[in-house]
């Protein structure tokens, strides 16, 4: 049986990207699963490898030679965009050149995916200022991913063996989360949260959903009853429909390890609500997947981490995670 071919987006040239990728591509326990194919630039690669003595473990398409090479690809490669040049960037530094590469390299990953010429992507950080600073009208990787398959109900799930959840609203200031929340969208977060644990855990997955307001507005007393007018109808819709799911709870108690050890997944209302307890508990193995798109993507659940950048000391398991999900995924879509 051939392995999967899995698209590795660099992200931004003057990250930890470039370092982990060449890390990933050196382990012989990622080359067992699956056929890794890093999407980058093979002059930054080159570069990052000799100043931190690390091997280029990988054949090289160019952009003229893709995809026709690829039938003859047997082992890890790395697709070598060329386009814009950053051969001279610095490390750590926020660069609208940057930004522009890695949104490149994301892009022709996300066309080699809905091609069919990748089974999967994951992706190393890019780094939002950059992009903003290259014109890309995109906050992340989620809503470059919802506006290139035409997909407006995707979600953000984090996972690890300690804890996963999934997010309601992502990118948005706090002021704006109460205004994004109704009814529907929770419900269609359950729903693909639900399918997700199912495809993970092959077995029907055990649900929280957390109130927004403190002590899961207690009754009415802190917020406007958006546990009652809003969260409480979509668990309800979703208990009838045979999902086993509980909230909702106070945010503040729901991640106690009592509670964790019974709940395979938590729907959270927004971005910091699921991720400081993710963070916190699982920083180097968690793993984001983005939900409800027509092709797997994960990612890394950590920055582009400039302060590190091509020192040698960036971990790469969350790619490696990340890849071994994505690889997972690809078996079973």
């Amino acid at each position: 049986m051939s392995r999967p071919r899995i698209g590795i987006t660099m992200g931004d040239p003057a990250g930890i990207g470039p370092e982990i990728c060449l890390k990933l591509l050196a382990r012989h326990d990622i080359r067992q699963i699956c056929t890794p194919i890093v999407f980058g630039n093979l002059a930054i690669l080159r570069r990052v490898a000799d100043k931190l003595s690390l091997p280029v473990s990988a054949q090289t398409i160019s952009s003229s030679e893709w995809p026709s090479k690829l039938s003859a690809i047997d082992g890890p490669a790395i697709y070598d965009i060329g386009e814009p040049d950053v051969a001279d960037v610095q490390p750590g530094k926020i660069d609208a050149v940057c930004g522009t590469a890695a949104y490149q390299y994301f892009d022709q990953a996300i066309t080699a995916a809905m091609n069919a010429k990748i089974a999967g992507i994951a992706t190393a950080p890019l780094h939002k200022e950059a992009l903003h600073a290259a014109g890309v009208p995109y906050p992340g990787h989620t809503e470059i991913l919802a506006a290139r398959t035409n997909t407006p109900d995707a979600c953000m799930m984090l996972t690890s063996q300690e804890i996963t959840c999934s997010l309601a609203t992502v990118h948005v200031g706090y002021a704006e989360v109460p205004t994004l929340l109704n009814t529907n969208r929770i419900l269609e977060v359950i729903h693909l949260t639900a399918d997700a644990m199912r495809r993970m855990r092959k077995r029907e997955p055990r649900l929280v959903v957390c109130g927004l307001n403190p002590h899961a507005g207690e009754g009415g007393l802190f917020g406007t009853g958006e546990e009652e007018r809003i969260i409480g109808p979509a668990i309800k819709a979703a208990r009838e429909a045979g999902l086993t799911i509980e909230g909702p709870l106070p945010p503040d108690t729901a991640f106690v390890p009592a509670k964790r050890s019974q709940t395979d997944a938590y729907v959270c209302m927004y971005h910091d609500q699921g991720l400081i307890p993710l963070k916190a508990l699982a920083f180097d193995q968690g793993v984001n997947v983005t939900l409800g798109l027509p092709i797997v993507r994960t990612s890394v659940d950590h920055g582009t981490a400039f302060d590190i950048a091509w020192q040698g000391i960036a971990d790469e398991n969350s790619l490696c995670e990340a890849v071994r999900l994505a690889t997972n995924l690809a078996d079973v879509s």
